[in-house]
């Protein structure tokens, strides 16, 4: 299943980017991040760990490894869901001229039940796009409320 999200945000890519790697503050704006803890020694660059406890309607479900596939400061980030859900989360940051930021997310999933997995995927599918939409309204919000140096 491919979701995929896009919204322009009020600074530039450089301070988006600080942003979404304090990795523990992710859960300040992830709807559905409860905590976040970096399991690698370096905290940047390809091959950081991460765990997520994640919520799906409101329940702590699972706890999710994460792990830097690609790290292309400030444009690209791709992590890889590594566990019960497979696939790749991938964020780009692109400057819009106005000093501002488009930042796309998409995310690539699976889970490991062929048919079961794709038929709870495909009912989720809309609440993960509109979780998705919320949570990068809230990443907005944020970004106002801290300013440039967070």
């Amino acid at each position: 299943m491919r979701v995929e999200q896009e919204v322009v945000l009020p600074t530039t890519p450089s301070d988006v980017w600080r942003l979404l790697v304090e990795w523990e503050r992710q859960v300040d704006w992830m709807r559905d991040a409860d905590e976040i803890r970096v399991l690698t020694p370096r905290r940047e660059g390809v091959g950081v760990r991460l765990s997520v406890k994640t919520r799906i309607l409101g329940a702590q479900v699972f706890v999710e490894k994460m792990e830097v596939r690609l790290w292309d400061p400030p444009r690209r980030l791709r992590m890889a869901h590594v566990g019960r859900v497979a696939g790749v989360g991938e964020w780009t940051l692109e400057p819009t001229g106005d000093g501002g930021t488009r930042f796309r997310w998409v995310e690539t999933v699976s889970l490991g039940l062929p048919i079961l997995g794709e038929l709870l995927l495909q009912v989720y599918r809309p609440l993960m796009r509109r979780l998705m939409r919320a949570s990068m309204e809230d990443l907005r919000g944020l970004l106002i409320a801290t300013g440039p140096s967070h």
